[in-house]
């Protein structure tokens, strides 16, 4: 079984003055606005590092959710960030890593378990394993 999803992007101009926009087929991202000074200088708009943080964050959280309920836990709450680092190397760029935190509640769990299953949720998440990167994980057991 395969499920496939899409995504597009549209771009006019040059790398520094042009603009471009990003879509995803469920709608919701429509013709989001990106560009140069969103990915490198702070501007406005959003940039491919942080859309694949968010889909980091999002397909860590939701493993952790299923890797939780096969061991018999349920979380009350689970909040994750991923920090996308993009470095210049060999003169072009490349996303050289991601950090993620995450703070979450889950009653009845040890910290043993937690530190176990948040380790088998961060190595089999389906974008841990596409990224080629180093993708490190903060977790805290709030209580």
């Amino acid at each position: 079984m395969s499920i496939v999803k899409k995504a597009s992007a549209h771009w006019e101009g040059d790398l520094k003055s042009g603009t471009g926009s990003i879509s995803t087929e469920t709608g919701v991202l429509r013709e989001a606005p990106y560009g140069f000074k969103a990915r490198f200088e702070g501007g406005k708009g959003t940039n491919p590092e942080e859309l694949i943080g968010a889909a980091h964050a999002g397909c860590f959280s939701m493993a952790l959710s299923m890797i939780l309920g096969d061991a018999g836990l349920k979380a009350d709450a689970i909040d994750t960030q991923a920090e996308v680092k993009l470095d210049q190397v060999d003169g072009g760029f490349s996303i050289t890593a991601v950090h993620l935190t995450l703070k979450a509640k889950i009653p009845g769990a040890t910290q043993a378990q937690f530190d176990e299953l948040t380790a088998k949720a961060k190595e089999g998440c389906p974008v841990s394993k596409v990224l080629n990167a180093k993708i490190t994980l903060n977790a805290t057991l709030v209580s």
